[in-house]
């Protein structure tokens, strides 16, 4: 009698962590460096992100109909972190897509609702590449266009409440925009985000390479230039 309760008991265990491992969120044990992921705001087709270890990639689909004026709508690969910290990873879209501004990003923000505060270096489909920000809930999401088009490897570094992004060849030196001031409370969410820019739609980034690195970090592959904020993104 015993033995059957214990049985019972460890089969009850696995299909409770079955259920738990496909739902909206998942366990950190699939999915790297990261904790769990899921759809923010309003994303009628359903997101996803699967972690390759051998190849150490991250393959995200999202939907959503964009990252930008007061509310988001993407797929969110993230982890919980508090003090300063730099992600970087090399990013491409799989296809041609549908949209051309489709969006992969690094992105911290304060909470996974819709209208968050947020900043991120965003990579869209045409190769535009900005450090977009919404500096408080619920207001309009502004930009910092970068010069470089359609780089391999971008970046993201929170130095206290400044944000700084750099975009480049792989490997190569980093071209910075930036700063900008967003007032974030630890704990922030970080991590890799896609939106396709469309609801109807889904489209899918790879990001490989991905260095998560907390304290203070050398921006010595970074050469620093700073533009004008611009309200004209997409």
């Amino acid at each position: 009698m015993k033995r059957a309760v214990v049985t019972g008991l460890i089969c009850a265990a696995a299909i409770a962590i079955a259920v738990l491992s496909t739902s909206g969120t998942t366990f950190a044990a699939r999915l790297g460096i990261f904790q769990r992921h899921k759809d923010i705001g309003v994303t009628p087709k359903k997101g996803k992100t699967k972690y390759n270890a051998k190849k150490d990639e991250y393959v995200v689909t999202g939907g959503g109909a964009n990252m930008w004026a007061k509310t988001d709508a993407f797929q969110f690969v993230y982890k919980q972190i508090s003090g300063d910290v730099t992600l970087t990873a090399d990013v491409h879209f799989l296809a041609q897509g549908v949209e051309p501004h489709r969006k992969a990003a690094l992105m911290i923000r304060q909470s996974l609702d819709p209208d968050s505060a947020y900043a991120d270096v965003a990579l869209h489909g045409v190769g535009l590449t900005s450090l977009q920000y919404r500096p408080a809930a619920g207001v309009d999401t502004q930009e910092i266009q970068s010069k470089v088009n359609a780089p391999a490897e971008i970046r993201i570094e929170r130095h206290g409440n400044q944000f700084t992004i750099g975009a480049g060849p792989k490997g190569g030196e980093l071209t910075a925009s930036g700063p900008v001031t967003v007032d974030l409370h630890d704990p922030v969410y970080i991590g890799l985000a896609v939106c396709s820019h469309n609801a109807g739609v889904l489209e899918t980034a790879v990001f490989a390479n991905v260095k998560l690195e907390q304290g203070q970090h050398t921006t010595s592959h970074i050469r620093l230039l700073s533009m004008p904020s611009s309200m004209g993104g997409m």
